[in-house]
């Protein structure tokens, strides 16, 4: 598959726009592993290569298990993942299948877990991975082949 056209370089101040999202959740000091996380299984359900690749990089490189990467698209079948992480995947699922997936449950059980700051902060999270993925699969970015 080729790209379409590099959406990067015909319009780069909507990718600074979109990309400043990402900068004040570093700057917010948002956890890392979990975004990672989370930026994983959303792509998963999304079906976008190109940020499956990204994301397991990344978290691999933040320390994340190579098992717990393997299993994340399961994870309601392990015990790998602690119970806040389990609320953002469960928060993550509602977000980004907002018409199929009923959210009263959801939301019940991540505020459980998070601040209202980080409610906010781990759904802009879910709303940026979203905006990626749309804009990667349109253009159909192209997943480099790792060689190790």
């Amino acid at each position: 598959m080729s790209n379409r056209i590099d959406y990067r370089k015909v319009a780069p101040e909507a990718i600074q726009a979109l990309s400043s999202v990402g900068k004040y959740l570093h700057e917010e000091k948002f956890d890392s592993k979990l975004q990672a996380l989370v930026e994983l299984r959303v792509s998963q359900i999304n079906g976008c290569a190109y940020c499956l690749n990204l994301h397991t990089q990344q978290a691999r490189a933040l320390g994340e298990t190579q098992q717990r990467l393997d299993c994340i698209s399961a994870w309601k079948e392990t015990d790998f993942y602690t119970e806040k992480e389990m609320a953002a995947l469960v928060w993550a699922e509602t977000l980004t299948l907002i018409s199929q997936t009923p959210t009263a449950a959801a939301y019940e059980e991540v505020v459980k877990h998070f601040t209202e700051r980080e409610l906010v902060n781990l759904s802009m999270v879910i709303v940026n991975m979203n905006a990626w993925n749309r804009l990667a699969i349109g253009f159909h970015m192209h997943v480099p082949v790792r060689t190790s």
